[in-house]
């Protein structure tokens, strides 16, 4: 059994090595541990720092393309290179390393496919007043949308099997962890998740730079993912307003034209065509949504076989080739 835990970097020359010094050596059920770094286009030490430290593995990209395509980068670079578990943990050393072993022990059990590390977010202190608030409601949220019981869903602690590593899909270059969650929830998936230890915090976040800007990007990636896998759901609901409105305008207009015998108010009974109109065409877009989303869940599964396939035959002799051709590169 081999585990590969992934660390998606951008510019963590400072926070790196203590992240790389709390992760575990051994855990038991586990053979081989191995540790990946994703550099995220970083412009300082970072990847410097990881191949004194004795680093495994190094991905690197040449420009910062966002911890939501370094994070699938670097699943699909653990496949490559054979392995079993995958865990994902933040460089700023947030999460308590030594809880990896309690995050990989219900795949071990064979228990879920996919399990996220979930944080006591009263208990951190760092977190102000608002911000525990958000976290909780849109925790909420996500479990309404996605379907799991997932108490914590923006924490990137997280342990993937193999089976759940291929089937995961990121679109969004912002961030991954609402979205995989969504997707891991509409497919055939087993998610739980374990109670983990949070470490001081060492740096502010860079995901983005402030609460509200990360709040727009979250509710904006949980549109377009909740509205690509629940299309009818979204434009029946946002039909059916827009017709209902139109009902209700023209049945305003009637009460006034059968009752006081008026014969204006026009405006409304033209608002009220033009919001049924809307409103059912918005319907029947759903309707060639849903068959859209069909036709992509489709090509997701032939996705998942074209990868097992090709991890199945394709070992990653081109890939280690790929990291010496780098590593000549920087000595020169």
């Amino acid at each position: 059994m081999k585990l590969i835990i992934q660390i998606p970097c951008f510019n963590e020359e400072a926070t790196l090595p203590v992240t790389l010094r709390g992760l575990p050596r051994q855990i038991p059920g586990v053979d081989q541990i191995e540790v990946l770094v994703v550099n995220d286009g970083s412009t300082d030490r970072t990847v410097q720092r990881a191949r004194e430290i004795g680093v495994d593995h190094i991905v690197e990209f040449g420009r910062n393309q966002g911890l939501g395509t370094a994070f699938k980068t670097g699943l699909e670079a653990c496949l490559k290179r054979g392995a079993d578990l995958i865990v994902n943990t933040d460089a700023d050393n947030q999460y308590f390393g030594e809880d990896i072993a309690a995050l990989v022990e219900p795949i071990l059990r064979g228990e879920a496919d996919l399990v996220v590390g979930t944080r006591d977010i009263d208990s951190i202190a760092h977190f102000s007043a608002a911000k525990k608030r958000l976290q909780k409601f849109g925790s909420w949220i996500v479990r309404k949308a996605s379907g799991c019981a997932i108490q914590d869903t923006t924490s990137g602690f997280r342990a993937f099997n193999r089976e759940a590593a291929l089937r995961t899909i990121v679109y969004s270059r912002f961030s991954y962890t609402l979205e995989t969650l969504i997707h891991a929830g509409s497919g055939p998936l087993t998610i739980t998740h374990v109670p983990v230890r949070v470490n001081d915090k060492l740096r502010e976040s860079r995901l983005a730079g402030s609460t509200w800007q990360y709040l727009k990007q979250s509710l904006v990636t949980l549109l377009r993912v909740y509205s690509m896998h629940n299309p009818l759901k979204v434009f029946l609901f946002l039909g059916g307003l827009a017709f209902l409105a139109g009902v209700a305008l023209g049945a305003r207009y009637l009460y006034f034209y059968f009752s006081a015998g008026a014969s204006g108010h026009l405006q409304s009974l033209i608002l009220a065509a033009i919001l049924a109109i809307v409103g059912f065409q918005i319907m029947v877009i759903g309707l060639v949504a849903d068959l859209i989303a069909a036709n992509r869940r489709l090509n997701e599964e032939m996705l998942y076989r074209l990868r097992k396939i090709e991890l199945r035959n394709a070992p990653a002799a081109g890939d280690s080739l790929l990291e010496a051709a780098r590593s000549g590169r920087a000595r020169r």
